[in-house]
């Protein structure tokens, strides 16, 4: 059994916003994949900016910063696993869109190992 990133990103909100964004995400979705179910582990970390500003020249040193990492643990190679990429989307797209205003994000995919 080995552990494969399904995705990668970050999630922003102002900065005295009052938002605990660890509560705000799943800490596991499970996820119906070929005939059983997957569980995909959300993790969360609080991280420094990890790039100075955003494309419109805001600095990014006024929001908080949160690395989120999807996970899963599994004996198919990597790229087997984009179907399961695709379900956890469509299930975590709600979530993240009913997030509340001013909290912004970005996940990729990242079929990798860990």
């Amino acid at each position: 059994m080995r552990a494969v990133k399904l995705f990668q990103g970050y999630v922003w909100h102002p900065k005295g916003q009052d938002l605990e964004v660890r509560a705000a995400l799943p800490e596991r979705l499970e996820v119906p994949f070929e005939g059983g179910v997957a569980r995909v582990w959300v993790l969360v970390d609080a991280v420094p900016p990890p790039f100075a500003f955003f494309e419109d020249g805001t600095p990014t040193a006024t929001q908080a910063f949160y690395q989120v990492t999807l996970l899963t643990k599994t004996e198919r190679a990597p790229a087997a696993l984009k179907p399961l990429a695709e379900a956890v989307a469509a299930r975590l797209e709600p979530v993240l869109a009913g997030l509340p205003e001013g909290v912004g994000w970005l996940l990729l995919e990242d079929l990798r190992e860990v």
